[in-house]
């Protein structure tokens, strides 16, 4: 259950979500709970590998430290944003464990951004056929979507995301906390994906957004901790209902099908929050030519998302390239290109097939 922070209740206390079914486990949101990972690992585990990015060095530290009493604790420092989700870095992390004899009873920890959690999760679903693992994001993104979900994955020379396993962590920690040291364009970047929740699920992340847009945008405010935890809601209960992608949780991938064709193109120089953000907007014009939303959804859309200082256009002369790197994307089935839509705000549904010239028409609306 969500508390509502803005209600008065103390900064201190965690909030704990849960994802149901057969892949349940709990995702806790607060401060310095990081530090309480063994009780997630539990007393069978001897080994933990601590996966991290190098900015969190000194923080990797001091969690192997927290957790040395009770394991033999090791780290595998893996490169920074996607080009940690190489192959090469997996079998990396897979060197390590092999050296260190990781048996079956072992575990990883995933502690960071979005790609070291699908890296890890990645490492840790493949070690053995899989150990366990324990997921500490330390960004917006990482704890809204990325390690929430049990979505794993690599990146290939043909796309994003095309080599993966769906992988259910046994816990997720959402450490406020470590969001402190976090550049604010990183924030911002990260928000894109608040945002998406709202526009598919939770109407009332946006009306926050509009009234308290510095509230919205600050992780010390109770605001932001309220509309972080309303997107780890809504992709807690999405996940619950569906946990392998085969229904409901294409909802998720709103704004997803030409932003990863654009993190592609850009060769994962563009951040992908920024990428969905023209996504998004791609998608809602999309759905207006179609005759499915209103004009004053896609103009809010714009707004929300320029307020946010995220990009709503894109270069209109490339469309042939990103045209066909949707094709190879994941989310295609065959040789059809499915898009998600929106009805209206938190009324998400399925195009398929659209009709080429339509698709054409939508970038030009946001090309620059």
């Amino acid at each position: 259950m969500i508390q509502d922070s803005a209600a008065g209740e103390p900064e201190s206390e965690t909030t704990l979500l849960e994802v149901s079914g057969a892949n349940a486990y709990g995702i806790r949101v607060g401060r310095g709970i990081r530090f309480g990972a063994g009780e997630l690992l539990g007393p069978d585990v001897r080994r933990v590998l601590i996966v991290h990015q190098p900015t969190l060095a000194a923080a990797a530290a001091e969690l192997r430290e927290s957790l040395t009493d009770r394991y033999e604790v090791l780290l595998a420092e893996i490169p920074d944003a996607e080009a940690a989700k190489r192959v090469e870095v997996a079998a990396f992390c897979w060197q390590i464990m092999g050296q260190a004899d990781f048996t079956r009873s072992d575990a990883v920890i995933g502690f960071g951004g979005g790609a070291a959690t699908d890296l890890a999760g990645f490492v840790a679903a493949t070690w053995l056929r899989g150990v366990k693992l324990v997921q500490i994001p330390t960004t917006v993104l990482g704890m809204v979507d990325a390690a929430i979900g049990g979505k794993t994955g690599i990146n290939t020379a043909e796309g994003k995301n095309l080599v993966g396993a769906f992988y259910a962590p046994v816990g997720v920690l959402c450490d406020l906390d470590t969001l402190e040291a976090l550049p604010r364009n990183d924030v911002l970047a990260g928000y894109a994906e608040v945002v998406k929740a709202g526009f598919i699920w939770a109407p009332e992340i946006l009306d926050n957004v509009e009234r308290d847009l510095d509230g919205s945008t600050d992780p010390h405010s109770p605001v932001f901790r309220r509309n972080v935890e309303l997107a780890i809601d809504m992709k807690a209960k999405v996940v619950s209902e569906d946990f392998r992608e085969a229904g409901l949780r294409e909802i998720l991938n709103y704004g997803h099908t030409l932003g990863h064709a654009i993190e592609h193109t850009e060769r994962y120089q563009w951040r992908h929050g920024a990428a969905v953000s023209v996504g998004m907007v791609f998608a809602a014009e999309l759905a207006r030519l179609s005759g499915r939303l209103h004009d004053d959804v896609v103009d809010r859309h714009r707004s929300i998302l320029t307020s946010l200082t995220l990009p709503i256009t894109y270069p209109a002369g490339r469309w042939e390239t990103l045209l066909a790197t949707m094709r190879r994307d994941k989310k295609t089935r065959g040789n059809t290109l499915r898009f998600i839509v929106l009805d209206d705000i938190a009324r998400p549904t399925i195009m398929q097939a659209p009709d080429p010239s339509l698709l054409f028409a939508a970038y030009q609306e946001i090309g620059s």
